[in-house]
């Protein structure tokens, strides 16, 4: 998979540094993958979830750092693509504010 966004993991990292070794390993699963449903993301990431938007765009979460952060990408399986949008705690998961950007 391309991975698209890394600039968004950067300062992700700069902000919590906890995370550093988990986005770390994350970028070389997805750069080495070859993911064509969620079904496959769920082999390597059991907890990842499509959250399907009104926009209807599927935003597919990953759980970071044992649930205490949340990775939101957006995953074109036809394109073999994964654009990060965002890493938020999970308290700011919670507040669904992300829901209305995508």
């Amino acid at each position: 998979m391309r991975l698209i966004g890394q600039d968004v993991l950067t300062r992700a990292i700069r902000k919590h540094p906890v995370i550093r070794g988990w986005i770390q390993a994350w970028v070389i699963n997805v750069e080495s993958a070859h993911w064509e449903s969620l079904t496959d993301v769920r082999h390597t990431y059991p907890s990842a979830d499509g959250v399907k938007l009104r926009s209807r765009l599927v935003v597919t979460v990953f759980n970071v750092n044992g649930n205490k952060y949340r990775l939101l990408a957006s995953i074109r399986f036809d394109a073999q693509f994964v654009q990060v949008l965002e890493l938020l705690t999970h308290a700011e998961y919670d507040k669904s504010a992300w829901k209305g950007k995508y």
